[in-house]
């Protein structure tokens, strides 16, 4: 018999949790092995229990979801995170995509959707509610309506993009690239301001259309 689907659930509702925890434990073959109450203990719990899969809210005190991932996959970026949220505006959806979640479900999932959701991420398979699969596409489709630029990114400046598509914070960017947090940043907010752009997010989407990065990567 296969072991199993070792899960840590995090949620600050305790209602979820217990409703989580319920339909979990009466499916053969996953087991939850802790419940996080804020991001902060999602961070340490994913370290200390090395669950198969982390099952995720965005919205949660101390740290909220995204800043969760980011820790999780720095520590691990072989950790399995699917996130099960409320919240489908484009702005979480491409960070915590982009910060490292295999999976995104909405909470109106039915439970076999969610059950097949954990599996499909515990094998490595990206899951996306259809929702959210169909923003991703939509915003990769989508042609882009900024001027281009008069001055070009120089090779550093693309380097630091490609990191920021894949989720690295400044901190780790400085840290992958030895180059100190500040100079990070300075990078950072030169690229936005070339680009014509407002946040990091819009910069991944920005790279991941322009083929400077994929969603292939690690």
């Amino acid at each position: 018999m296969n072991e199993s689907i070792r899960i840590l659930l995090a949620d600050d509702h305790a209602v979820v949790r217990a409703g989580l925890s319920a339909l979990i434990e009466t499916e053969e073959g996953m087991e939850v092995i802790g419940a996080a109450v804020n991001g902060s203990e999602a961070v340490l719990m994913a370290a200390k229990l090395q669950p198969d899969v982390i099952l995720l809210d965005l919205q949660m005190p101390q740290k909220n979801g995204v800043e969760a991932i980011t820790e999780i996959k720095a520590r691990d970026p072989g950790a399995r995170i699917l996130v099960l949220t409320s919240f489908s505006d484009n702005d979480m959806v491409f960070a915590a995509i982009k910060a490292g979640a295999l999976g995104y479900l909405l909470k109106d999932a039915s439970p076999q959707e969610l059950l097949q959701a954990i599996r499909s991420v515990h094998e490595g398979k990206s899951s996306l509610d259809p929702e959210i699969a169909l923003k991703v596409i939509h915003e990769l489709n989508k042609p882009s309506v900024l001027a281009p630029t008069d001055e070009p990114l120089t090779e550093r400046e693309v380097e630091i993009l490609q990191l920021v598509a894949r989720g690295l914070s400044n901190q780790q960017i400085a840290k992958e690239l030895v180059i100190s947090e500040r100079t990070a940043r300075t990078h950072i907010s030169n690229i936005l301001a070339k680009l014509h752009l407002a946040n990091r997010t819009q910069a991944a989407l920005f790279a991941l259309r322009k083929g400077i990065a994929s969603l292939d990567e690690p």
